[in-house]
């Protein structure tokens, strides 16, 4: 266990949970990554071992089958498993983003029916906000949902679907203007579809097309999709919570859960990234002495493990907040923006300290330099999260003149 990144007032079940995901991560997951990573190759062993350990029912309620465990405890493997390789812990993200929103969100029939399912990984979850044309602008989506007697019709075109391909369950965020008049404000008139389908890519059930793999510069191995609905029917029991316009909101409470997960994967990428250097530093001799001797070098192992620390510091922070019933868009908005750029810092540190031998794919550092970036875009981009910083710092402080 490294000095770095540790977490105080963890249970007895916690540290248990957290040893053995490092213990898969270091023995399944780290000697196999880089290989699949550059083939692109989906890990299904990998996915496997992850539903043998029990992680895709970590957090849903013991009733439903699951663990029952905390956004914490979820976060802290979510860490671990980025530090083996950050495509898996895609992996499971978007699975746990909709679990905690069927759990939050959903009717009794919904729970029923999905979570149990959910909880051993037979039925696998992802996500849909996003559209081409719109990226970080949720409020301009422009797929829509219109009612025909008992079930609602679909229309509209997806993008950034991670798990688009191998998912079972897709909660899908589309426009629908039943019950709120022209005018409404566009956040208001969203509901979030659960839509179940076939994995695989092409026509996966009628008018619901996956047309392949995006093709990415990192973040491989996990597929990342378009989603095209043309004229697809989905019942009226299954929009989430039963009611609609209320997607908004829905989605926008299971993507707090995302950020404090892209936050963990960036405290675990960037851990990963200064065990690489600070080992290459010990054994890359230069001028008579290992580069770790060069003063240099020391300082840029100091600022690599200060970051990892702080990043972690606040990754934890945001979570427990999140448990313990309280509103944390802002920590969570915090240490998602703090934990991606200096993920993305320590990485490149990591990279120069291997010097030329970094820039091969030999070396894993090669894997990280290229996967890092994502975390900077994902759940939100940093400008986004240091707009809702502000906003609510402006809440918090507002001047009393």
């Amino acid at each position: 266990m490294s000095r770095l990144a540790q977490t105080a007032g963890l249970t007895d079940i916690q540290q248990e949970i957290l040893a053995t995901v490092r213990d898969f991560v270091d023995k399944e997951i780290i000697p196999v990554a880089t290989e699949l990573e550059h083939r692109d190759e989906y890990p299904q062993a990998i996915v496997d071992g992850l539903k043998e350990l029990g992680l895709f029912g970590l957090m849903i309620p013991e009733e439903y089958g699951g663990l029952g465990e905390s956004l914490l405890t979820y976060a802290l493997c979510v860490e671990e498993i980025a530090r083996g390789w950050m495509s898996v812990s895609g992996i499971i993200n978007t699975h746990f983003i909709v679990a905690y929103m069927l759990k939050q969100h959903g009717t009794q029939e919904q729970k029923d029916h999905f979570l149990p399912r959910m909880a051993t990984g037979e039925v696998r979850g992802a996500f849909s906000m996003s559209e081409p044309a719109l990226g970080s602008d949720v409020s301009a989506i422009t797929s829509k949902a219109v009612r025909d007697g008992e079930e609602y019709v679909l229309n509209g075109q997806k993008m950034w679907l991670t798990n688009g391909g191998s998912s079972t369950l897709v909660a899908v965020l589309v426009r629908s203007d039943e019950g709120h008049p022209e005018g409404t404000a566009p956040h208001k008139s969203m509901t979030t579809f659960l839509v179940e389908k076939e994995p695989g890519f092409g026509e996966v059930r009628p008018g619901l097309t996956i047309p392949g793999k995006i093709d990415k510069m990192g973040y491989k191995g996990v597929d990342t999709t378009e989603l095209i609905m043309d004229g697809l029917r989905i019942p009226a029991n299954r929009v989430l919570g039963g009611t609609t316009g209320r997607g908004f909101y829905q989605m926008m409470d299971g993507v707090e859960v995302g950020r404090v997960n892209v936050a963990a994967r960036g405290c675990g990428v960037a851990q990963r990234a200064f065990e690489l250097g600070v080992s290459y530093a010990q054994q890359r001799h230069t001028f008579g002495k290992p580069i770790a001797q060069h003063q240099a070098i020391q300082f840029k192992l100091a600022e690599m493990a200060t970051k990892v620390e702080a990043a972690h510091a606040m990754m934890v922070n945001a979570a427990r907040k999140k448990d313990s019933g309280e509103r944390n868009d802002l920590e969570a908005g915090m240490a998602k923006y703090l934990a991606s750029e200096y993920c993305k810092e320590v990485v490149e540190d990591a990279f120069r300290i291997h010097g030329g031998y970094g820039f091969s794919k030999e070396y894993e550092i090669e894997r990280l330099y290229r996967e890092a970036p994502m975390l900077l875009i994902g759940e939100g981009t940093a400008e986004i999260q240091k707009m809702i910083i502000g906003r609510r710092l402006l809440e918090e402080y507002r001047f009393q003149g």
